[in-house]
């Protein structure tokens, strides 16, 4: 029996770090814009709904032709926990079998790899999935080695074994599952069967800070760059 799939697209309007970044221009749209059409285009949710506690992304949803919930006030606050926010929607879209968080702060993720995700999750009969990032650098944590041993030779960046720091690109739930476990514990991101998704590195650039917002920026800005040869320095071999 096929599956009711949701996307829930999370925007508060009182971000702290960057003032209304979901509003912020990243090459001429708005930042939301592109989680808006990278979820509509990947045609895999039976619906796809913009969740803020401010009435002005309700014109935002309009625009690009999404559904809109307005979640309480207390749930747009700074102090406003993921899994309060996750647990609300779910209760408003009880018909939604999988809620699929899709981050306005990865505007570089892809309709396709948006499908993958949600393909894996799947296949893997998983209950709960955040996206990851593999990153093969030496790592410290608290001082200590994560993957590397200061007593041998200093490994080859390609020898190591990933590192994979959380993206939150994608985040999605069963949401049976979620919901028992959030009734239980008042906490449920890690419910039952718990996986991660390795995404490309693009996606892997977040949006947290303004120095964030003018990288991708420049990247959107310009991509035909990235399908250009590269080029080397035409070093002379003559004696």
């Amino acid at each position: 029996m096929k599956k009711i799939i949701y996307a829930m697209i999370p925007a508060r309007y009182g971000s702290t770090r960057l003032q209304m970044k979901n509003l912020a221009l990243i090459n001429g749209q708005p930042m939301i814009s592109y989680a808006i059409n990278a979820a509509k285009e990947s045609n895999i949710f039976d619906k796809v709904v913009v969740n803020s506690e401010h009435v002005v992304f309700e014109k935002i949803a309009d625009r690009y032709g999404v559904d809109f919930y307005q979640r309480p006030s207390f749930l747009g606050s700074s102090e406003a926990k993921s899994d309060d926010v996750i647990a609300n929607f779910m209760r408003k879209y009880n018909e939604a079998d999988i809620v699929v968080w899709v981050n306005p702060t990865s505007p570089l993720q892809t309709c396709s790899e948006i499908q993958k995700v949600v393909k894996y999750f799947i296949d893997e009969n998983l209950d709960s999935l955040i996206t990851v990032e593999n990153k093969q650098v030496h790592t410290l944590y608290d001082g200590n080695p994560v993957n590397y041993s200061p007593y041998e030779n200093f490994s080859q960046t390609q020898d190591l074994k990933p590192v994979q720091p959380f993206v939150y690109s994608i985040m999605m739930w069963k949401s049976s599952v979620f919901l028992d476990e959030y009734q239980k514990n008042k906490h449920a991101l890690f419910c039952g069967k718990f996986g991660t998704f390795a995404v490309d590195k693009m996606t892997g650039l977040i949006i947290k800070t303004k120095e964030d917002l003018v990288i991708i920026d420049s990247i959107l800005k310009n991509k035909e760059l990235f399908s250009k040869d590269i080029e080397y320095d035409k070093i002379s071999h003559d004696k």
